[in-house]
């Protein structure tokens, strides 16, 4: 995931403080004892691997410091020191607590003098699984160093209203039919099928080219990358990624997960016809034109009627019929969030040096105003927000929108779905009937 901007986690700045944690001593000992071995033999099995791989997919060596995290204890397992002495070697590994200030998930991070890999525990049981999310991830901590810097992510929206979800699923719908078949003919066929109805997609959403670029270039590059290198043969991946295609129909929305689907199969295609293709691209990339280009798709002066005749080929009334009625109970969910965040009293919270951690496939886009997170962890200046039902963050990424407090204390404010963690130089005011955050002094 992550370049270290706002993205699946957004890492903007991070302050270590001093490490509040109800783990004791005996407690870390005694999972140290357990697990250590364990955690040695993974960085050893994955070092090994990556040296043996010889960083021949980007020109450069991907293993490097990763920091493993226990989602319940905040224990840290890493496979090599700190430049501040923060952490104790264990064995071959290195162990401490991770501060509360900071948001564990999957992610790069800039940390005591290193820029990370973090991985959250527990690891997928499954080998390959395991392997393609650490090379996934030891992608974002390089990218800046192979031509992915400054990757600005805009809202994909559009993917989250009803002709953008159908031609998603139309396109996503031709990648499968064209990893099922070994016809190569037929393969390439329903690849240019797949760029038709994208490049139909976004001509009926202007915005949607430059949006969906830039996650595909920070994510899909990226799962491009973690799948790849998964140690898949070649038909468990084909049938992998049909699965995870499948997979991404169950979440609420596409905007920010459809890139994880859509880009690492056009590049197992692209690979077939170019070993490097990878090494040809950058930041600066139009992957819509790359992929274009790479299976010679041309597109008619009328590509409305081009979509028309060969969607059906793809369930497109079925998919019509299942996205006309999720569009109608969306419609329903948006009045519910206009009531809790427009029509009913607020807690508006200002963001000055957040750091974030979010589930991609559960935003939903609201209005022109910003986005809704379901399931959201901030921590700022002011404190700790955890969130497990609706918060509304502003398309400018200058507040967070929370509903209105029923329990409020000096350090603990609660509402419908979230709580915060107040810290002693901060306090709740209320303006009107309506809340906001304030500094003491």
């Amino acid at each position: 995931m992550k370049n270290i901007q706002k993205v699946i986690v957004l890492i903007i700045t991070i302050s270590f403080l001093s490490c509040n944690s109800n783990i004791d001593q005996k407690q870390t000992d005694e999972i140290s004892k357990i697990e250590i071995k364990k955690y040695e033999n993974i960085f050893k099995d994955l070092e090994e691997y990556l040296n043996k791989e010889n960083g021949e997919l980007w020109n450069h060596q991907l293993y490097g410091p990763i920091l493993l995290v226990n989602q319940e204890n905040r224990l840290i397992i890493a496979n090599e020191p700190d430049s501040m002495n923060f952490l104790t070697k264990n064995g071959k590994v290195y162990t401490g607590i991770l501060p509360k200030e900071i948001n564990i998930a999957n992610t790069a991070i800039d940390w005591n003098g290193k820029i990370w890999t973090m991985l959250m525990l527990p690891l997928p049981k499954d080998y390959n699984e395991q392997l393609s999310l650490f090379t996934h991830e030891l992608f974002h901590r390089i990218q800046t160093e192979i031509g992915f810097a400054n990757l600005h992510q805009k809202p994909c929206n559009h993917l989250d209203k009803l002709n953008g979800r159908i031609y998603l699923k139309l396109e996503l719908e031709a990648l499968k039919k064209a990893l099922r078949t070994n016809d190569k003919n037929v393969q390439t066929e329903h690849i240019k099928n797949a760029v038709l109805f994208r490049l139909y997609r976004q001509q009926l959403f202007p915005e949607a080219k430059e949006s969906e670029n830039s996650l595909e270039l920070n994510e899909g590059i990226a799962e491009y990358t973690g799948t790849i290198l998964s140690n898949r043969n070649d038909k468990d991946l084909k049938n992998h990624y049909i699965q995870a295609i499948d997979t991404l129909y169950t979440n609420t929305t596409f905007v920010r997960s459809f890139a994880y689907r859509t880009t690492p199969v056009y590049g197992y295609f692209i690979k077939q016809k170019n070993e490097n293709w990878n090494k040809e691209i950058s930041n600066k990339t139009d992957l819509t034109e790359f992929v274009a280009t790479q299976f010679n798709v041309t597109v008619s002066d009328n590509l409305e009627n081009t979509i028309e005749k060969i969607r059906n080929e793809y369930d497109y009334q079925g998919i019509n019929d299942f996205e006309t009625e999720r569009n109608r109970k969306q419609k329903e969910l948006l009045a519910k969030l206009e009531a809790k965040f427009q029509l009913n009293p607020i807690l508006t919270i200002p963001i000055e040096n957040m750091n974030i951690r979010f589930s991609p496939g559960d935003l939903i886009p609201f209005k022109d105003i910003g986005t809704v997170y379901q399931n959201i962890r901030i921590t700022d200046n002011w404190g700790i927000l955890l969130v497990e039902e609706d918060a509304l963050i502003g398309k400018r990424w200058k507040e967070v929108i929370v509903s209105e407090p029923t329990e409020i204390s000096d350090t603990i404010i609660k509402g419908e779905g979230w709580e915060l963690e107040l810290n002693n130089e901060w306090k709740l005011e209320k303006i009107e009937e309506n809340y906001t955050l304030k500094k003491k002094y």
